[in-house]
Parts: structure tokens; C-alpha cells; sequence
């Protein structure tokens, strides 16, 4: 293997609108446990940690930092940095921004690239493949991962490797001679025909040097803006900031701004099972299916049900003499489409969007760096919800100008702030925040503090809310995060 010190760079930016409704804006599908024990953040971030024992760089988000934080927390993953894209302009722009920060500190320095929603087994050929491409990359190569293909799948991009007519060998890099969209079926079925083509993993090995070299190339704009935002970027409490100029950058996948048209892209062919998650359909296939072809997760009774998946998240979801479809409920929406058209939920959700519907947005339960609340009922002029704070953690120190608020303990001890009182609440306690009061919760147990909360007022909105006070550094008027 070369010697190279080879960081995980991976990709979490994304919203994963075709796996609505599990998947919304503020709880996208990589936080999700869709297979498993772990989200498919957390096995990316595993995958990583076995090809590699230095500390990944992750990028996301505002909206999501938290949740990224926490969730590599969970599995003893430490970060180099989590990196906050102030907007999303796709793959190039933000590889960019990790080997900036590479590059200042070592300049030899390799790049794992991979996206935090692919299904990969078995990791040993994974990590395989990945020692593979470092050889190549320590010769200048931009290498990339190529599956061998199969099925004549229309969904992906292809990869055109080797000289013509060669036998592709397995974890062996070969030059790239093209890039190929997603086909129609006709032509994917003469690319797996063909030997030549291999699926397009978009996960890649580099140096960030030879990265940076080839982008400023053939997509100086982009290079240009990253490396300005880098440059007047800062830290913030766990979290790095590239400065504003990031938005400058046009907004191109990696693909179409450096691995097209350079002459140093080469692709590693590989065998492990590999899955982008990109639709119910693709899920269906990766969970497994019963002998009727069925993929049931939750409370399900599927009666003469066949080819289907059924994902039941808050109730139970019962089926009868249908076939080829997928069915996911949620607390506050839920899915029925043919599974031939389960890529196109993102129409869907573009309606929620353009509707200005909260189910685009969040689910019932919306998770907060102190834990979380979901509201269990809604009414002219009030709102419960059901709070969690976690243990040692505080809310801010915060008030309200148009509601007032009722807490009453559940599980575990709350330290109340209201004005100039402190006090303590403990279970079956409760107490009355009146509005425009000075306030703040915190837990100071070691057990979750669960509590419910009667909000009354004339506006019940989150942006009611100015911050004093705020160990997570957010805006005092911030209301989404």
C-alpha cells in the first residue's frame, strides 16, 4: 500500500427526497437506521475507519451539523472536521473545500472519497479495492471505483475502462475512456454485454494536491471560490465555517469539472455488493424479500400481498390482493406508489415544497443538539408537545413574546430557570413559564428528562423565540436548528 496518509473525505449534504416521507429536509435518509443497527452515515463512517485510521472529514449542512456530530459520537468515531457547507453547490466545490484543508497540513496526502448513503459488502473487498487506488493515486491518478455491473440497470452511470476489447481484471486500475449517463435499456444492456462497463460508485481516491491541480485546470471558477472561503473560513465550537465565497462556486459533480476531462482518471473494477439507495425500490431490493417477494418492516399484515414493500413507522399498515408496490407511513403522511414509480417521489415532494407544507420540512419528532420534541397535538391557540432533554444537557436560556408555556415532568428531574428563580421539578411536578419570561431547562441527571409541554398564546410558531444564552453557539432568533 503507498505510504500516503489517506483521509475519509464523505459526503452527508444531501436531503434524499425519494425516500420521502421517512426521509425530510431537517431528518434526511443518511440519519436514518434503514438497514441494520446503524444509519448509513454511521456505516460509511465505520467503512472508513476499517480502510483507513485517520480521522474523516465530513461535510454537510447547517441544518444537519448536530446530527452528524452526534451520530459518529454514538459509534466512537472522532472527526478531523465537520465541515459546513454554507450552500450546496454538488460534489466538486465540496471535495474541494476537504482538500483544501488537507493539503495545509499535508501535502502528500490522499483523499477517500465516499457518499454517506451507499450500501457496501463485504467491507474486506471494499478496503481491498481501496488499497488498490492508494497505489495508483501515489503515482498522480485520480482513481475511481467501478462494480462490475450485475444487471442492465438504467439508473446508474457507466464507466468505459481499459483499451478495447481488454478483459477487465478485478482490483486492478485501468485508464478511464468515458463516462457514460444513465442509458436506456437497450444500451445498458450492451454495456454489461460488452465486459468494458462498470457501474459509476462515485467514490474516488486522490491526492488532494493532484485534486486541487486538476480542478484549478479545468474549473478554475470553482477553485478559485473554494480556496477564498477556505482562506477567510473559521472554527466554531466543533464545526469549521468556510467563509461566504463558497457560494461563488458553480455549482458541478466531480465528474462533469475534473474526471471527464482529465487525462489522469483511472478506475479500480470491483465485485462487492454495491447499492446508491436512491428510491423505495432500490431499498426493497437491498432489505431482502420473503418468499412472496415482500419486504415488510414494522407492524405489517400483508394479506395475498406480493412484490411489495410495506415500511410501517407509527401505525399498523395492513395490505390485501395487491402487488408491486411500496407503502411507508410516517406519524403525519404516507406513501402508495407503484414501485416502477418510486424514483419519481421527488415530484411529490417538490409539491410539499412549493405548497409550503411542514411534511417536506420535519417530521413530528424534530431533533434539537439537547435532545428532542415532537408535537402530539395541535388546537386554536395551544400545542403539546413531547419534550426529551438528554442527560447534562441544557436548552438556552430563551423567551417567548406571544405564548406561554406549562411544563409537566414525566421521567427524570428538570433544574427550571424562570426570571430570577432556579428551582427543581421532579416527576408528576409541574410549573407555568408566563409569556415574555426569561427561561431556560435543563437536565442535570443521568437519565433522560422527558416532560410534556402545553404551549397557550396567539402564535405558536418556532421563530417566536429570542435566545440569551446558548451553549450549541446558535443565532438568538434562530428557529430551525
Amino acid at each position: 500500500m503507498a505510504a500516503n496518509q489517506l483521509v475519509p473525505v464523505i459526503l452527508a449534504g444531501g436531503i434524499g427526497s425519494r425516500l420521502w416521507p421517512l426521509s425530510r429536509e431537517l431528518f434526511p435518509k443518511q440519519f436514518h437506521r434503514l438497514l441494520g443497527e446503524h444509519s448509513l452515515l454511521q456505516a460509511t463512517v465505520l467503512r472508513a475507519r476499517a480502510a483507513s485510521d485517520a480521522a474523516p472529514i465530513i461535510l454537510c449542512n447547517e441544518q444537519h451539523r448536530f446530527l452528524v456530530a452526534e451520530q459518529c459520537r454514538q459509534v466512537g468515531v472522532a472527526w478531523e472536521h465537520i465541515v459546513l457547507e454554507p450552500e450546496a453547490r454538488s460534489t466538486a466545490p465540496a471535495i474541494a473545500l476537504a482538500a483544501e484543508l488537507v493539503a495545509q497540513r499535508d501535502p502528500a496526502a490522499q483523499l477517500l472519497v465516499l457518499s454517506s448513503d451507499h450500501l457496501i459488502e463485504p467491507l474486506e473487498q471494499f478496503v481491498a479495492a481501496v488499497s488498490v487506488a492508494q497505489d495508483s493515486a501515489a503515482q498522480g491518478s485520480l482513481v475511481t471505483f467501478g462494480v462490475v455491473p450485475t444487471s442492465a440497470e438504467t439508473g446508474y452511470g457507466y464507466i468505459q475502462a481499459g483499451a478495447e476489447n481488454e478483459a477487465l481484471a478485478i482490483e486492478t486500475a485501468y485508464p478511464v475512456r468515458a463516462f457514460v449517463e444513465k442509458p436506456d435499456e437497450a444500451s445498458a444492456q450492451q454495456y454489461v454485454a460488452s465486459g468494458q462497463h462498470l457501474w459509476n460508485s462515485g467514490m474516488f481516491v486522490m491526492g488532494a494536491k493532484d485534486y486541487l491541480r486538476e480542478l484549478s485546470e479545468y474549473a478554475p471558477d470553482i477553485a478559485s471560490a473554494v480556496a477564498e472561503s477556505i482562506a477567510h473560513g473559521a472554527h466554531d465550537l466543533d464545526f469549521y465555517r468556510p467563509s461566504a465565497a463558497f457560494a461563488t462556486a458553480p455549482a458541478l459533480s466531480i465528474d462533469y469539472a475534473v474526471m471527464e476531462p482529465t487525462k489522469r482518471a483511472m478506475v479500480v473494477p470491483t465485485k462487492f455488493s454495491w447499492a446508491d439507495i436512491g428510491s423505495w425500490d432500490a431499498l426493497r431490493e437491498a432489505s431482502g424479500q420473503d418468499a412472496q417477494g415482500n419486504s415488510l418492516h414494522g407492524d405489517v399484515i400483508a394479506v395475498g400481498t406480493e412484490n411489495t414493500y410495506v415500511n410501517a413507522q407509527d401505525r399498523l399498515v395492513t395490505t390485501l390482493g395487491v402487488s408491486d408496490l411500496v407503502v411507508v407511513e410516517t406519524s403525519d403522511a404516507v406513501l402508495v406508489a407503484d414501485r416502477s414509480q418510486s424514483h419519481k417521489v421527488k415530484d411529490i415532494v417538490e409539491r410539499l415544497q412549493k405548497a409550503g407544507r411542514s411534511e417536506f420540512h420535519s417530521h413530528k419528532l424534530i431533533y434539537r443538539p439537547w435532545g428532542s420534541f415532537e408535537s402530539v397535538g395541535v388546537g386554536e391557540r395551544y400545542q403539546v408537545k413531547r419534550i426529551t432533554v438528554d442527560p447534562g444537557a441544557s436548552l438556552s436560556m430563551q423567551k417567548h413574546f406571544h405564548r406561554a408555556e406549562h411544563w409537566i415532568v414525566v421521567n427524570g428531574t428538570a433544574e427550571v430557570t424562570c426570571d430570577d428563580r432556579v428551582f427543581m421539578l421532579n416527576e408528576n411536578e409541574s410549573t407555568y413559564i408566563p409569556v415574555g419570561s426569561r427561561h431556560r431547562l435543563v437536565n442535570p441527571g443521568k437519565l433522560p428528562l422527558e416532560l410534556i409541554e402545553v404551549q397557550v398564546g396567539s402564535y405558536l410558531g418556532e421563530d417566536d423565540i429570542v435566545r440569551f444564552d446558548d451553549v450549541y453557539g446558535r443565532a438568538p432568533d434562530s428557529p430551525s436548528d
